[in-house]
């Protein structure tokens, strides 16, 4: 079993990493590798594990500050919203802090991804079915959805809103499309595998006097074409997966009422047309693509704004599971994808394209230089990116970083990366993590803002009155987070060993 998707991984002296067989790779290695016997039993990836720690640590900090009211959300003080004008940045310390806490929404989505894959590798060996994964999928999806009502709509919507979508819900829906999407890729690839024999196959019986494939004696060879129909079919879906990652960022930017650009004229005596707000194709349809709210739902997280990451993991986990592969060419491979979507990234500040925030930086300094590309007056400016949705910059920043650190921990040694506080504890109970790190922090922060808060200069979304916090005094803010963490790592650490004594289908495993 394969807990929260987690990479399995086997390493010999020679730096080999085995990252598995699929049922692909395991059909051409009958016609290629009869004789090369099968690997041992692997061990659990750490690198995986230690990039959702890492991350989960992250997000803390972000729900932390809101929970305690330690500073305004967001890099600039007015939005990260899709083709909203801000105005005035954030303090220093918070601007670092939520650059840091991007990197957790699309990573988390990736890492999902990366999950079903494995899930489905390591189901498929205890001989499920198609039915019992689409079984599997549907019930956790819900298990996620009802912990987001539970958590987030109950005590916030206090009976007044249905769904209040931070986040968990959308986790669901991509979780659940995913797998579906993984089972129909894996049927469609042996689909179309056996199509390109058959055709080949007949191909060469129709030209008998030149094979168009043949083995080393110079004979055609029905193994060779079955090998080769298979290896095509793989490159041919793992093109479909890419081409879906890239749709289903760039509806973010198509789908844009305002196709991420704000009006040129804002000035109080402007009487031009007001900026559509919505995709005028209805309520239901503007929830899954934008960032959306009525009187029933708030959601800030529109599911399929956030698909293209997930989509992105499941390719991901299809490549390192194609193979045994190097360590060194893991880690360096993606250390060069990450610095391939760094350049994306570069790219659309030059370029102007999949920002989501074209005309609507509007600092001093791009007042006083209003000739220039907006991206590049000041270094803030250079790395402004919209999350609501996210928009295509955003999404190869962020997991531009990911991947880095996905390469860096994987050339750590072992030994080292085990002794890394908490990320491993944190990243093998995920969602046992969320809850309880939620709930222990709203929760301390009731009392910490008694003790050290202050009326601030500006409402609370949630209860409509002025807000109070802890703004101005960072030092609590760093103290409670770093408290609430000691105190999440033991029961963490007891949940992993709890939920490890259960069975594969066993719904604490969820967690």
């Amino acid at each position: 079993d394969i807990p929260n998707g987690s990479i399995q991984t086997t390493s010999n002296d020679t730096g080999r990493s085995n990252y598995g067989t699929t049922n692909r790779t395991a059909e051409v290695n009958k016609y290629t590798t009869e004789d090369t016997p099968k690997p041992a039993a692997s061990p659990r990836a750490l690198s995986p594990d230690l990039l959702r720690g890492l991350l989960m640590v992250l997000q803390a900090i972000d729900h932390c500050s809101v929970s305690q009211g330690a500073w305004r959300h967001g890099v600039a003080l007015e939005s990260e919203q899709d083709g909203t004008i801000v105005t005035r940045w954030n303090d220093p310390v918070p601007w670092t802090a939520r650059m840091l806490t991007h990197l957790c929404a699309p990573g988390f989505m990736f890492l999902l991804g990366m999950g079903v894959v494995y899930f489905g590798r390591s189901r498929s060996k205890l001989g499920w079915s198609s039915w019992q994964m689409v079984n599997h999928f549907a019930i956790r999806a819900f298990v996620l959805a009802a912990v987001n009502e539970v958590l987030f709509t109950l005590p916030f919507g206090r009976g007044r809103i249905l769904i209040l979508n931070i986040v968990l819900l959308a986790l669901a829906v991509n979780y659940l499309l995913a797998g579906l999407l993984w089972l129909a890729i894996n049927a469609s690839e042996q689909s179309l595998s056996t199509l390109l024999e058959s055709f080949y196959t007949s191909q060469t019986d129709d030209e008998v006097q030149q094979p168009l494939l043949q083995d080393e004696t110079g004979h055609s060879s029905t193994k060779s074409v079955s090998a080769w129909a298979m290896r095509c079919s793989w490159h041919i879906h793992n093109g479909i997966l890419l081409a879906l990652t890239i749709i289903t960022v760039a509806w973010n930017s198509w789908l844009s009422p305002h196709h991420g650009h704000c009006p040129h004229d804002t000035s109080p005596g402007y009487s031009g047309p007001t900026p559509p707000t919505n995709t005028g194709l209805g309520p239901w349809f503007d929830f899954w693509f934008l960032n959306f709210q009525n009187r029933l739902v708030i959601s800030p997280f529109p599911p399929l704004a956030w698909l293209s990451p997930a989509i992105l993991g499941l390719l991901y986990g299809r490549i390192v599971l194609a193979r045994t592969w190097k360590a060194y060419t893991i880690n360096a491979s993606n250390a060069l994808f990450g610095a391939f979507l760094m350049l994306l990234f570069v790219l659309t500040r030059l370029l102007h394209f999949g920002n989501l925030s074209e005309n609507c930086l509007r600092m001093p300094e791009q007042l006083a230089s209003p000739d220039q590309n907006q991206y590049l007056v000041s270094f803030r400016s250079f790395f402004y990116i919209i999350k609501y949705p996210p928009s295509f910059s955003y999404i190869a920043f962020t997991m531009s970083i990911n991947f880095l650190l996905l390469a860096f921990f994987g050339a750590l040694p072992e030994k080292l990366a085990r002794r890394i506080p908490t990320l491993l504890t944190f990243g093998q109970s995920a969602l046992f993590f969320y809850i309880l790190h939620l709930l222990l922090y709203f929760s301390i922060n009731i009392q910490v803002k008694k003790w050290f808060g202050h009326e601030l200069d500006h409402i609370d979304p949630m209860t409509g009155k002025p807000a109070v916090g802890t703004e101005g005094k960072p030092a609590v803010m760093w103290i409670t987070w770093l408290v609430g963490l000691a105190i999440l790592w033991p029961l963490c650490r007891w949940y992993g060993r709890f939920k490890s004594t259960k069975g594969v289908n066993s719904v604490w495993r969820f967690f």
